[in-house]
């Protein structure tokens, strides 16, 4: 009889120690997991480039701003009302331009 309950606590034993083993091991994966995806982030965060130009609203106009000026360079002529009030928000916040080719794109499409 001692025998058995001798091997009950053996085995008791050896099922919390590999639970608590994989656990463990669990925890450290989902930590080296987390650790990776925050190195990713912070690395993409560094490589987002500051926008060539900046459109954005200046005095009741639509004006352009180039890297780090903190005057316009160029205005365009065109009513800023008579945009949608999603446009007018984001010409509020600043829209960025990475590109000459975006610039000009952007340029066409409000001047037409």
């Amino acid at each position: 009889m001692g025998r058995i309950i001798d091997k009950r606590i053996y085995f008791t034993l050896l099922t919390a120690i590999t639970v608590s083993g994989f656990l463990v091991i669990c925890t450290l994966g989902q930590t080296v997991r987390k650790e990776r995806i925050e190195s990713r982030l912070e690395a993409a965060a560094l490589d987002d480039p500051e926008p060539l130009y900046i459109v954005r609203e200046y005095n009741g106009r639509i004006a352009i701003f180039c890297r780090g000026s903190s005057e316009p360079f160029r205005y365009l002529e065109f009513n800023i009302s008579l945009l949608p009030d999603f446009d007018r928000e984001q010409l509020r916040e600043g829209i960025g331009l990475y590109t000459d080719e975006e610039l000009w794109t952007y340029i066409q499409d409000v001047e037409g």
